[in-house]
């Protein structure tokens, strides 16, 4: 087995794992009624985990920015997603990054995408002067916005436009659903904090999961399911309307170059190859 294929395998099966421990991290007020992971412990460590897991999962996605073409692209998408956050601020649930960052992931596919996501946070945060404990789980979540797009099923690039369509209404389902799950996962990780233990729909710290869960989706529902997250679906999906289908041609246009993709598909990311 070659040396390349090894490093792809190492570096899948480490952002698998690392994503895993992310998704305990996010879902650690469900566990609240086992015994190690009560709010005062849990909390502290939660916040310090989760950057290490970014810094983690970019780390061993180092090898598919290898190639110096690939790693440009990947810059300038992750300015242009920073540049639509900055541009709505998030402004009532409405957010462009979403659509940036989903056509990234995918044309360039999962690692990169994620990486995308990541990076469109972090630029943002800086500029926005917007850092604080929540940043990390945003650029988790981001960055698995972006990932997920890159996993979807592949569809047969467009020729007649037939194929085309069924990719785009792919995207747009996916970008729903994915505005509503982000939206999930920054309510989970807050919600305690956000509401503190004092009001019914507070966490429980010792109760069951399904208490627990129960008084999470009541609050979730209240806070920004129903309003914010909402818009926030609205917004991406109308945006790939308007631009999902040229702005896929175009970055394809650009990903694909033969040369350097061979590069880019020896670490077996997702690849377009018939079109030029």
């Amino acid at each position: 087995m070659h040396a390349p294929r090894i490093r792809g395998r190492a570096s899948r099966l480490t952002v698998v794992l690392l994503s895993a421990i992310g998704l305990v991290v996010f879902g650690w007020p469900l566990l609240s009624g086992f015994g190690p992971f009560s709010e005062s412990a849990t909390l502290p460590v939660v916040t310090l985990i989760a950057p290490l897991l970014v810094v983690g999962v970019l780390l061993s996605l180092e090898n598919s920015l290898a190639d110096t073409r690939v790693l440009a692209l990947v810059g300038v998408l992750a300015a242009l997603a920073a540049a639509a956050r900055l541009v709505s601020l998030g402004a009532g649930g409405v957010e462009f990054v979403f659509v940036v960052v989903i056509l990234s992931g995918r044309v360039l596919g999962a690692r990169l995408g994620f990486v995308v996501g990541v990076v469109a946070i972090g630029l943002s945060s800086v500029v926005w002067g917007g850092f604080g404990p929540w940043t990390a789980f945003q650029m988790l979540a981001l960055g698995w916005v972006g990932a997920g797009a890159g996993l979807l099923p592949r569809v047969k690039p467009p020729s007649g436009g037939a194929a085309g369509k069924r990719e785009l209404v792919m995207l747009m389902i996916y970008g729903a659903v994915a505005s509503y799950v982000f939206g999930l996962l920054m309510n989970l990780w807050f919600w305690p904090i956000a509401l503190g233990p004092d009001t019914s729909l507070s966490l429980v710290e010792g109760g069951s999961f399904a208490e627990n869960a129960s008084r999470f989706v009541l609050y979730s529902l209240a806070s920004s399911t129903l309003t914010w997250d909402t818009v926030r679906a609205v917004t991406t999906v109308m945006s790939l309307v308007i631009i999902g289908r040229p702005a896929l041609k175009a970055l394809r246009r650009v990903y694909s170059r033969p040369q350097s993709h061979r590069k880019v598909l020896r670490l077996r990311v997702m690849e377009h190859e018939s079109v030029r």
